[in-house]
């Protein structure tokens, strides 16, 4: 293995920082570990100047949320010509955008939630949907501003413009009807799915606290379910992964009613930034599969290589 000079982008000023932060503080420890030569950059308005005094062969990128998933990033890492790991810029614009997803998945085949983007402000006039519907931001990610609507639920009927919620955040959000059933999850590692995970939250739903408080969710994996449905997952997910134009890493969402069989699984979204803290899915199912979290950093490193530069 050469070593290389590689910057690690962490940190910036989406909702999912600090999770970068964790995430980017882990890659760069291995990097070195692995006897890279790494930067560290907390991404602020000047990250092309501290890029370009940088010089790196490789960008890792460790963030969350806009701007490091959006496409953002991306396209200015193409002009500079850097090359990067993870998605590219288009991949990235479709993947973070929940409802684009959609209209590149399901016409393949891929069972996604029905549902439609509203405006916020229609939220106070009247319910787009029957209730129990979920309201979330079309593009965001870990769950940040996911908002079950249920009958007894205390958001008001109509929901109250005072009341707090994502309405209060977000001008549009993707209202889709609420899927009763299990929470499993499926990593893919560059052109391989890892298997099936079930996510078991302490608290009623998966939400942000729930992914990244230590103890607030129990992961099982294998998850529990039959040979069909893990089948479905593992297959599901790496066709999302190609036909999307994931590199590197990304992981499958999604809600499993358990008395529907293989009709009641709905993939819900795709993250092509997983999360590589200590409590993150991929890392743990890599582990799993005998890939260690260095050599797991080390495999996307090396599919980010393969890339001409841009």
């Amino acid at each position: 293995m050469t070593p290389l000079d590689i910057a690690v982008l962490m940190g910036g000023w989406s909702a999912e920082r600090e999770v970068s932060l964790t995430s980017g503080a882990g890659v760069a420890a291995a990097l070195e570990q692995l006897g890279h030569r790494v930067t560290r950059i907390d991404m602020a308005r000047d990250v092309a100047a501290r890029l370009a005094e940088a010089r790196p062969d490789l960008v890792f990128n460790a963030l969350h949320g806009t701007p490091g998933e959006d496409g953002s990033v991306q396209g200015m890492l193409d002009l500079m010509g850097l090359r990067y790991t993870h998605s590219g810029m288009a991949t990235s614009v479709i993947a973070i955008d929940k409802q684009l997803t959609k209209q590149v998945l399901v016409p393949h085949g891929i069972p996604m939630p029905g549902g439609r983007v509203v405006k916020s402000a229609e939220l106070f006039e009247s319910d787009p949907l029957p209730r129990p519907y979920v309201l979330k931001p079309v593009n965001e990610g870990s769950s940040v501003g996911v908002t079950i609507v249920t009958e007894e639920g205390n958001y008001g009927r109509p929901i109250a413009k005072d009341a707090a919620g994502p309405w209060q955040d977000f001008d549009e959000l993707l209202a889709e009807p609420f899927l009763r059933g299990r929470e499993l999850t499926t990593a893919v590692l560059v052109d391989r799915a890892l298997g099936v995970t079930e996510l078991k939250p302490r608290s009623s739903f998966y939400d942000y606290d729930a992914k990244y408080t230590d103890g607030m969710t129990e992961h099982v994996y294998p998850a529990a379910v039959s040979d069909e449905i893990a089948a479905a997952c593992n297959a599901i997910a790496l066709a999302a992964h190609r036909l999307l134009g994931c590199r590197g890493t990304s992981r499958a969402d999604f809600r499993w009613d358990d008395e529907a069989g293989v009709d009641g699984l709905f993939l819900l979204e795709v993250n092509t930034q997983p999360g590589m803290t200590p409590l993150s899915l991929v890392p743990e199912q890599a582990r799993h599969n005998g890939i260690s979290y260095a050599e797991l950093v080390q495999t996307i490193v090396d599919d980010a290589m393969k890339d001409p530069i841009p």
